[in-house]
Order: C-alpha cells, then sequence, then structure tokens
C-alpha cells in the first residue's frame, strides 16, 4: 500500500512539474474563476478546502460518536434474550465507533503534523511535500465523510 502511494505521489509530481516546466511562476487554471494560481498555490488550497470540509464535520462526528455511544449502554442494559437479538446492530454500532474514532484521529493527526512552511525555499520539494500532504487530506477527509453516512444510515435502521 505504500508502495501504491509512493508510485502515486512521484507520479503526481511528475505530472505537476511538466505543467509547470519547473517554475512555480506558470500558472495552472483555476475552474472556480478565481484568478489562475501558481502549482503551489493550487495545491495549498486544495489541502485548505479538504480541511475546512473535514473540520466542518467534526462536531456532528462527535454528536454521532456519542449517540451510537448512549445506544450500545442501552442495549447493554436489555435483558439478555432482547441483547442477543440485538448483537448483530450492536456489532454494526461497535463497527461505526471504530470509523468514526478513526476519522477523528486522522484529523488531529494530520493537523498536528501538518507544516504549511514547509520547504518553502525548495520549490520541488515543496511540491513534493504538498502534493504528499493533499493525498494525506483527501484520505482523512473520506474517511470523515464515509464514516459519518454510514453512522447516519446505521442510526436510522435502528433495531
Amino acid at each position: 500500500m505504500k508502495k501504491n502511494i509512493s508510485i502515486l505521489v512521484g507520479f503526481l509530481i511528475s505530472l505537476l512539474t511538466l505543467s509547470c516546466n519547473n517554475s512555480d511562476k506558470k500558472h495552472v487554471h483555476d475552474p472556480s474563476g478565481d484568478e489562475p494560481k501558481t502549482l503551489t498555490d493550487s495545491l495549498e488550497k486544495d489541502i485548505d478546502e479538504g480541511h475546512i470540509v473535514g473540520m466542518s464535520k467534526i462536531g456532528k462526528l462527535h454528536n454521532t460518536q456519542k449517540e451510537i455511544q448512549r445506544i450500545i449502554d442501552s442495549i447493554g442494559t436489555l435483558p439478555a434474550k432482547a441483547k442477543a437479538a440485538a448483537a448483530p446492530y450492536l456489532e454494526q454500532l461497535n463497527k461505526a465507533i471504530q470509523d468514526l474514532s478513526y476519522a477523528d484521529f486522522a484529523m488531529d493527526k494530520w493537523m498536528t503534523e501538518y507544516d504549511m512552511d514547509s520547504a518553502k525555499t525548495d520549490l520541488q520539494r515543496r511540491i513534493k511535500y504538498l502534493a504528499e500532504e493533499k493525498l494525506k487530506v483527501d484520505k482523512m477527509k473520506e474517511a470523515i465523510l464515509t464514516s459519518m453516512q454510514k453512522a447516519d444510515s446505521l442510526l436510522k435502521t435502528r433495531f
């Protein structure tokens, strides 16, 4: 898996380097209608947007974790027969808690490790760093959105 990510990052860097002709002065078209930006500006913008999407869901993620934990606790108070009947649902709830916890952890880890000033004096290293961080923030954002969607769906289908 790590090898695949390294290959993908290498490919991205090669593609980005070719598209900017080894110069940060070349511009990348911004489809949002804003003025064209440098490659590093575009990567920084993508990273920032991914971070914003993830952060906008964190409050709901925490509330969903609490709601699922409340249901798990409630199932724990049921009589043995009802508890046994709820076992498959309980298993799904526990998996949802794990997924939500991982997404929350991924956000915290990424935010702690991200260095927006990394390699500012070395363009090639900067592009490589930002490309890698974009992959990380995309993975983190996907973990948040996917775990939230699955948890919401699970809560709607209550036992």
